[in-house]
């Protein structure tokens, strides 16, 4: 955000094609080279519907942050807007509870890394791998916005073309065979084990939590908008290519994956597009996409990093966190939120030693309840903005969501039901719990600590 004094400050150092591929690489990661496997393993080839209407509200929500956005683009983005149009606790919860989803989805995202480097490394200890990429990326987000941009644009790229050499690679082996061993199979696969739903809906609704945890980051379109260098333009491109992104990356990858090998052959010991490859007897192409996917994963990672620091930044400037996250080095980053960002994914070195192997599902199901709080305060505030116009600035809105108001609240209601997924299974039951615990927290914190910090730093501004 650009000011008119000598102090340091965010820079305008992203353009289009940047911040473009910072919504890849923050959405297509972990999520699906890894997480997806879960997913397949609870819905069967029907998996792909909920990925699907996942999808389809995640782009409602990613289009009334877009409006928000267009209209008003700073660096405390829908943390700041929910304190606008919410009110000051709000606003503070949602920062926050954002800035805890990027580091649990950073926690999932280290392990996966330690994971796919012990394909290749099966001695040496995961929590070592997990160590060196914290470092790595950490010193990566101290260096000029434009020198992210440029890094995140080339791993992004890197994964891209990877993953359409992959549907493209598995489109000739499912009509065309590989060898005498594997001959072609079409579409059978989808529906040849136990049916397309083989654990009818209760599954594809039971997938809800792990697949909307894969499109978890998405929302950092909204960040860059501050450094942007011309967010009214960019930021609707990156959006509006969000239903492609959804189509071409996860349901023709998957269905392309399912199709190739029985849905129910499909594991979590590593990354199931390494797995597949591996298993036609290509060992060259499994490592090839072990680096592919190692690349997704340290994209992913950087996304993160750089959205949760500009979100405390954002919130140090209103007062709901400490004064210390202003602090801003000459060359326009915000140091001391990526250095307190770093020193939390330590704890990821503590829990790949202490639980290694139950560790990601837990962190999935977290992450996805901290994102789905995140998008229904986008939408909650996307609907406290319209109230709040006049219908002179209704008619002016530059990037308006689509079927007002329909679709935001069936995207409202979907939301819901996949907290209510959350606390239904076993499996996930905790993390809701821990959720619900962490925003009772942060309750209390606003009412005893932050409160009255933010009302000062308001009436200093």
């Amino acid at each position: 955000m650009q000011q008119h004094n000598n102090k340091p400050h965010l820079l305008r150092g992203l353009n289009a094609r940047h911040i473009r591929f910072i919504a890849l690489g923050s959405a297509i990661g972990t999520g699906l080279f890894y997480g997806s496997a879960a997913a397949i393993q609870t819905a069967g080839p029907a998996v792909l519907l909920a990925y699907l209407i996942g999808g389809a509200a995640v782009f409602i929500v990613m289009r009334a942050l877009g409006e928000m956005a267009v209209r008003n683009p700073i660096s405390g983005s829908f943390g700041s807007y929910a304190r606008h149009y919410l009110g000051p606790l709000a606003g503070f919860i949602t920062g926050w509870t954002y800035t805890f989803e990027m580091v649990i989805v950073c926690l999932a995202d280290v392990t996966a890394f330690g994971i796919y480097m012990g394909l290749w490394y099966p001695d040496v200890p995961r929590w070592i791998w997990v160590m060196s990429i914290i470092c790595f990326i950490g010193a990566m987000n101290l260096c000029h916005v434009r020198i992210f941009g440029e890094m995140e644009f080339w791993l992004s790229l890197v994964k891209v073309a990877a993953i359409i050499a992959m549907i493209a690679a598995g489109a000739g082996i499912m009509f065309f065979g590989f060898g005498h061993a594997f001959p072609a199979t079409g579409l059978s696969n989808l529906w040849s084990h136990g049916g397309f739903a083989p654990n009818g809906w209760e599954g594809v609704i039971a997938s809800l939590g792990i697949v909307m945890f894969a499109f978890g980051g998405i929302e950092i379109i909204g960040i860059t908008a501050a450094e942007a260098q011309d967010p009214k333009k960019v930021i609707p491109q990156a959006i509006n290519t969000i239903p492609l992104r959804i189509v071409l990356f996860y349901v023709c990858t998957l269905m392309v994956l399912m199709a190739i090998f029985p849905w129910n052959s499909i594991g979590q010991q590593g990354s199931p597009f390494v797995l597949i490859f591996s298993g036609l007897g290509i060992p060259a192409a499994a490592n090839i996409l072990n680096i592919i996917v190692i690349s997704a994963t340290i994209s992913a990672i950087n996304s993160d990093i750089f959205g949760a620091g500009r979100m405390m930044y954002g919130m140090a400037k209103e007062g709901m966190a400490p004064k210390s996250f202003l602090r801003i080095a000459s060359n326009g980053v915000p140091w001391m939120t990526v250095v307190v960002m770093g020193g939390s994914l330590l704890a990821a070195v503590v829990l790949n030693w202490l639980i290694p192997e139950q560790i990601f599902v837990l962190i999935a199901s977290l992450a996805a309840f901290a994102t789905i709080w995140v998008w229904l305060m986008i939408l909650l505030s996307h609907f406290a903005m319209r109230r709040s116009m006049t219908a002179a600035e209704k008619a002016e809105i530059a990037f308006p969501v689509p079927f007002w108001p329909v679709a935001p609240v069936l995207t409202l209601l979907f939301m819901g039901l996949v907290i209510v997924v959350l606390g239904w299974f076993e499996e996930t039951r905790m993390a809701l719990i821990a959720g619900l615990v962490w925003l009772a927290l942060l309750t209390v914190v606003w009412f005893t600590r932050a409160k009255k910090r933010a009302t000062e730093a308001v009436t200093e501004s």
